[in-house]
């Protein structure tokens, strides 16, 4: 029987055989066996696929388990999310991780000062979201092992310098990289795994206090593709900075829902993050694994008619929501 494989498919495919790095190849085959027509004719196609799968994600573990010669690409999420700033050189992706984290990158005039991606944790309200620097891309070039930490990103900010007259190009640049290697999706594209539209992006006009910036806004307001929003900030003088966090952690589609134990006042010094939509069963298995089987009801006070509100199991919880489980 004929395999009858789809251009999806023949993509990522491709995306395989070019991929430099055991997690690009992952990420690749993963997308393989997302989008493969699954009839009798593709079979032994997709346990081909799903043997290398394993193999590969054996000789992660591998790799992460020596410590000595592990990608320096691959970035442990930490905190409510992970946010990765991309972008070309010079548009000021250091210095904004700088400003907005704990973090001292290296930070220059000149191009090509970050050599591989730097982590800091940026804090919003009572959580922390990790923000990531990566080395800059430009029209020609993404580096070798980029690809894989910006698809595992929860959320892509994408930088452009408003300090530059080609701002606009920066940011054409940027998006033809990210749709070439599939990393970002047009709004009519089939979903595949680790691939984002804008609804995961956000787009970051720097350097805000540069002469001639506030007409380079405009045009690049009129620029943006829809549904990509836009805000413009300063990481020298601090415009804007203040409002970047809230702007992150909004794009990560998470809630954050405090335990409260029975005749108990509330525990607000750890949230526990969920994703939207969660429920309160999917909150009793945050709270320990074997809570789901032995719920017997829950109270929620905030997202309520009325405060410390008996609710069913799969009641949607919200963010801010007080929960109390009775096991």
């Amino acid at each position: 029987m004929p395999a009858n494989l789809t251009p999806q498919y023949l993509a990522a495919e491709q995306a395989y055989r070019e991929a430099k790095t055991v997690e690009e190849k992952i990420l690749a085959l993963e997308e393989m066996l997302a989008v493969i027509p699954k009839h009798k004719g593709t079979e032994k196609l997709q346990a081909e696929i799903k043997s290398r799968l394993a193999k590969l994600r054996q000789a992660g573990e591998r790799v992460q388990a020596g410590g000595r010669g592990s990608d320096p690409f691959h970035v442990p999420r930490e905190g409510a999310g992970q946010a990765a700033l991309v972008g070309f050189p010079n548009v000021g992706k250091s210095s904004l991780l700088a400003a907005l984290t704990r973090a001292r990158p290296a930070v220059g005039d000149y191009p090509f000062t970050t050599h591989v991606p730097q982590a800091g944790m940026m804090a919003f309200e009572d959580v922390q979201i990790q923000l990531v620097d990566t080395p800059p891309i430009t029209a020609e070039e993404m580096p070798a092992g980029l690809a894989g930490t910006l698809r595992l990103a929860d959320v892509l900010l994408l930088v452009v310098n408003l300090g530059s007259d080609d701002c606009l190009e920066q940011l054409e640049g940027t998006l033809a990289q990210l749709y070439r290697r599939r990393i970002l999706r047009e709004e009519t594209g089939e979903p595949a795994p680790h691939t984002k539209t804008m609804a995961d992006c956000l787009l970051l006009g720097n350097k805000l206090d540069a002469p001639g910036a506030a007409e380079r806004l405009a045009l690049l307001a009129e620029a943006a593709p829809p549904g990509l929003s836009l805000l413009p900030v300063s990481a020298r003088e601090g415009n804007g900075i203040g409002l970047l966090p809230g702007r992150v952690f909004a794009l990560l589609n998470v809630i954050r829902v405090y335990g409260k134990a029975p005749g108990k006042e509330v525990d607000r010094s750890t949230p526990f993050i969920l994703r939207r939509g969660s429920t309160v069963l999917e909150m009793a298995a945050a709270v320990r694994r074997d809570f789901p089987e032995r719920l017997k009801s829950a109270r929620v006070w905030g997202s309520t008619r009325f405060p410390g509100q008996s609710v069913p199991k799969d009641y949607v919880l919200a963010d801010g929501d007080v929960v109390e489980l009775h096991v």
